[in-house]
């Protein structure tokens, strides 16, 4: 069968030939529809990413939609290398097969799965999101942190902040449930007026210096306990944080990924969002194109628009 073939660390994949999978009393073979690149995609195909733990060769790709042999749709997760989704078919774990809702285009439940699974994670298991909290979205003008924006919305927010550095696209996010709208820069002067009306969770899609804005922000409003979210290091993979952040303020971090939800959590979320996905917009911009041409589209993937692979 073809698929898209990753043979050493650092290598991009190459479209190629690659044993069947076959099927036992654990793993289902699924037959692939689409699957998206990710930027979780791209650093276990590198090797670079914390979770990575790969054999080579492998076929790259860790979530598609795809059809059971029945005909059914579904959703599915490939962690186990060399399994990866970008194949014609793979071998998936039963445990980790979502049902497809009968309404939702395939190609647009792989290209919205992960960026939503990241915040409907964060916000249901993570920061345990209450009716009516506020919310601050750090890189809402990404992919996942726009689409955060309404996730959080349908998850009963009461009042969403959304940050960023590109002020149209933050504006656009006013039109999509965003409240109140904050450039990076702006942060240090903004942040503590809005911290005494109330910030209950915030969703860190950057790190780096924003992120100690706000937790510096945080410990300025006083013992009010801010849930503080780690999802994605856009801006930088470490910050000077000081002990005194945590030890003088009710300021909570914690982290949502790979670890800090189950395996069988993290099914049960992509369950929910695609659920919901069936029922809301959650629509984001893709591009599709044939697996055949993913040598080159690997290196041409512009993340303010996915890429899904179809087959």
């Amino acid at each position: 069968m073809k698929a898209a073939i990753v043979s050493a660390a650092g290598e991009l994949p190459v479209y190629g030939d690659f044993p069947e999978p076959q099927a036992d009393e654990n793993q289902v073979v699924v037959t692939v529809k689409a699957a998206a690149i990710s930027q979780l995609a791209k650093s276990r195909a590198a090797g670079t990413h914390y979770s990575s733990a790969m054999q080579y060769p492998f076929i790259t790709g860790i979530d598609g939609t795809g059809y059971l042999s029945n005909g059914d749709p579904v959703y599915f997760l490939a962690f186990n290398a060399p399994w990866g989704s970008m194949a014609e078919r793979t071998q998936v774990p039963a445990g980790s097969i979502i049902p497809l809702p009968g309404t939702l285009d395939p190609v647009l439940a792989a290209a919205l799965a992960n960026p939503g699974m990241s915040s409907w994670a964060a916000l249901t298991r993570r920061a345990q999101l209450a009716q009516g909290e506020t919310v601050l979205i750090n890189g809402a003008t990404g992919t996942s942190g726009g689409l955060a924006v309404r996730i959080a919305r349908h998850l009963g927010a009461g009042k969403i902040i959304a940050t960023g550095r590109n002020r149209e696209v933050l504006e656009q996010l006013r039109a999509q449930g965003a409240d109140i709208t904050l450039t990076l820069d702006s942060l240090p002067a903004a942040l503590p007026a809005l911290m005494a009306e109330g910030i209950d969770v915030v969703l860190d899609y950057l790190w780096g210096q924003s992120a100690l804005d706000i937790m510096q922000a945080a410990v300025a409003g006083g013992e009010k306990v801010v849930r503080f979210v780690q999802i994605g290091s856009l801006s930088g993979q470490e910050i000077p944080l000081h002990s005194k952040l945590l030890r003088s303020s009710g300021l909570t971090l914690m982290g949502s990924g790979l670890g800090s939800v189950s395996d069988s959590e993290l099914v049960a979320c992509i369950g929910e969002l695609l659920a919901a996905a069936a029922q809301s917009d959650f629509s984001i911009p893709f591009q599709m194109r044939p697996l055949s041409e993913v040598h080159d589209a690997w290196r041409e993937d512009d993340s303010r628009c996915r890429t899904v692979f179809t087959l």
